[in-house]
């Protein structure tokens, strides 16, 4: 029997989860996800995503891919996966696609927020989703900082580890500090990301915005093209994987109208 290629847009929390991709022993989305969809059509079929977020990372937008036999409907994928699913994951959208399509190679961008809740009190009802910062940032210093970003550089300085990446340069489309209530909100937008780059950048703005380094110090730390300077990096819980974008709408069969991504939301 032939088989299809599926696209799903999924939503999750991943305060629970070691990661988007699989590992031993360890819950993971892509396992969950792996285990709803065998629950469903009654074999396995490897979960493959546009990005790969780290433990504790949330996402609204993240776009994965899988196979699976060609009589599903959308519609139905949709609403059963969901019943399948734990309640800290929801597919918002499925489609079905060309064979050829690829959701890593093909896409031509993804955008993450990191949320900073900047407020003399904290909030219980954000704690697992944002950053808890009492001092006020400055965030003219920070906005300055994100226009050094933009444009294709050698981001070294803003990663972790390397592991197999080949290159370390990255083309950041927009890079932007925002303010809405009392969250402080780091909106960026690349072609790819290197391990920790989103988080190692908020840390470093952050220390920017609390006036523990001045934009001197930022744009020196950024051209110095060394591992892991930019580093302490903020925490996971405030990363959200908000979007992935495509050059052309999703192929064959679509579940709803909307084509790619999922627009940012309140917390």
């Amino acid at each position: 029997m032939s088989f299809t290629k599926f696209v799903l847009v999924v939503k999750y929390d991943g305060t629970q989860y070691h990661g988007f991709q699989w590992q031993a022993g360890l819950a993971t989305i892509q396992a969950e996800l792996e285990r709803a969809i065998e629950k469903l059509c009654g074999q396995s079929s490897r979960v493959m995503a546009a990005s790969r977020t780290d433990a504790g990372v949330h996402a609204k937008g993240q776009v994965v891919s899988f196979w699976a036999k060609p009589a599903l409907s959308t519609l139905t994928l949709v609403k059963a996966l969901n019943y399948y699913l734990p309640g800290d994951i929801a597919v918002k959208a499925a489609y079905k696609v060309s064979n050829d399509f690829n959701v890593r190679r093909d896409a031509l961008s993804r955008e993450y927020c990191y949320y900073i809740l900047n407020s003399e009190t904290r909030s219980p009802f954000s704690k697992m989703f944002a950053l808890f910062m009492p001092k006020i940032l400055d965030i003219e210093v920070m906005s300055r900082a994100c226009q050094l970003m933009q444009g294709k550089h050698d981001f070294m300085s803003f990663a972790t580890s390397l592991g197999s990446v080949r290159s370390t340069v990255r083309h950041v489309y927009e890079a932007k500090i925002s303010k809405r209530e009392d969250f402080v909100i780091f909106h960026v937008e690349a072609d790819s990301f290197l391990p920790h780059q989103v988080r190692n950048t908020v840390g470093l703005l952050s220390r920017l915005g609390l006036g523990k380094i001045g934009i001197g110090d930022f744009y020196d730390i950024m051209e110095a093209k060394s591992l892991g300077l930019a580093g302490p990096r903020a925490p996971a819980c405030g990363l959200w994987l908000t979007k992935v974008n495509y050059s052309k709408p999703f192929g064959l069969e679509s579940s709803e109208v909307k084509l790619v991504g999922v627009e940012d939301e309140n917390l």
